[in-house]
């Protein structure tokens, strides 16, 4: 009797314990952090009806318990707790994941989208095809002037128009990533006021006219990429107060001018490409010290100019240089050889002249190295394991007076198209 007493009170004790876990999950603990919390249900009303405006009406999220933030959560949706209750705090639509919702050809943003009163990060991926197109212009922005911290548009061929105005009016953003889309126009100057954007990539649009001078202002920029448009004018003075900038990407724009002497105050930036545009003037910036900058990039552009008077030691971690196709004259120096870093150096397609430096083999991590189509002359003189090593990735063709010497280094090493000096003819 007793025995059974004891199995019997055991079983009544986990009973209570599973059936208090069970209310826990469904009515949430006490301080509202629950893995069960229940979802307002005007919350859930509104993230169905948004979702079906996004993917289509045929989805209804009837596989989903208890509901969209329990135990089965919809794919790209992530929520948090307030007051007890589940909110949509993320939301990620298009083809982000294998099992994530396919968009619909004629997505709209309804107005119960706009609803969602505590959503923090919103992207479309791979989402708005090029058979539709949608404008983002007349949607309610500013209902998430309060909360949204990142919006991000990536690879949707079928969104057109401008940047909304709105967007200058979500206060909160410290991401905003509109990339490969076919978004046209000027570029908002309010984009400007948003003081706490850390990212700002606006890259592979069909963007035109100036860059906002108040761009410059945003002091707590780390990522700014405005490439792959149709941007004209200068660089605004102003971008040397970009001081907390890491990367600076303005390629393949139509921008002109010189590089202002001010982008040395870029004390943090890592990475400077401003290739395949129509920046003039010459170098004169490298003669400030930029001490964390690790690729500069600057093909492409009239820029002219000497390299012997560059103080390559301001610059010293510079692991890719690439000057190719920008009219530099005068001799390739053999100063370039402290730059220790380096793994790539494109001097090619310019006017440079004079012989090339054996000490160039002294940099140990280069593994390419472009001065094909210049005016070299005189006797390639680096080690066998110097052409071994950069095989072709050492273009050299193209330079009528340079020769190399295989008296002293194999043939079957010779770089692509470099004749062999007279005297082994």
């Amino acid at each position: 009797m007793g025995l059974r007493w004891r199995s019997d009170g055991y079983f009544v004790v986990v009973m209570l314990v599973i059936i208090g876990v069970i209310g826990m999950c469904i009515n949430g603990d006490e301080d509202g952090g629950g893995v069960g919390a229940p979802m307002v249900e005007t919350e859930q009303e509104a993230l169905y009806s948004a979702i079906q405006g996004f993917v289509g009406n045929w989805w209804n999220g009837s596989d989903l318990y208890p509901d969209p933030c329990g135990w089965t959560p919809i794919q790209g949706v992530s929520c948090d707790v307030f007051d007890g209750f589940w909110y949509v705090t993320d939301l990620n639509i298009g083809q982000i994941y294998d099992n994530s919702l396919p968009c619909d050809q004629n997505l709209e943003f309804r107005p119960q989208f706009f609803q969602l009163e505590h959503l923090k990060t919103l992207s479309f991926s791979n989402c708005i095809l090029s058979q539709s197109t949608v404008s983002i212009q007349t949607a309610n922005w500013d209902s998430f002037s309060s909360t949204l911290q990142s919006l991000e548009f990536r690879s949707n061929p079928g969104l057109t128009g401008q940047i909304p105005l709105a967007f200058g009016s979500l206060k909160k953003l410290q991401s905003l990533v509109l990339i490969d889309n076919r978004l046209s126009g000027d570029l908002p100057v309010n984009i400007g006021s948003l003081t706490d954007l850390k990212r700002l990539v606006l890259s592979g649009n069909l963007f035109t006219g100036k860059i906002p001078e108040n761009y410059g202002y945003l002091s707590e920029l780390l990522i700014m990429d405005l490439s792959r448009n149709s941007l004209t004018g200068s660089l605004p003075l102003t971008f040397r107060g970009l001081t907390s900038l890491l990367k600076f990407d303005l390629s393949k724009n139509q921008l002109e001018g010189e590089i202002p002497s001010g982008i040395s105050n870029l004390k943090n930036l890592t990475l400077l490409d401003l290739s395949n545009n129509k920046i003039s003037g010459e170098l004169d910036f490298v003669d400030q010290e930029m001490s964390s900058l690790e690729e500069l990039i600057l093909s492409n552009n009239p820029i002219s100019g000497d390299l012997m008077n560059l103080k390559w030691q301001n610059v010293y971690k510079i692991m890719v240089l690439d000057l190719s196709n920008t009219g530099l004259t005068g001799v390739i120096p053999e100063s370039i050889s402290n730059l220790k870093n380096l793994r790539f150096l494109g001097l090619n397609d310019n006017k440079l002249s004079g012989n090339l430096s054996p000490k160039l083999a002294e940099l140990g991590n280069l593994t390419a190295l472009y001065v094909n189509r210049n005016n070299l002359t005189g006797h390639l003189n680096f080690p066998l394991e110097f052409y071994q090593k950069m095989g072709r990735r050492f273009g050299a063709w193209n330079n009528s007076n340079l020769c190399f010497p295989n008296d002293k280094v194999s043939a079957n090493v010779r770089p692509f198209g470099v004749k062999l000096c007279p005297e082994q003819l």
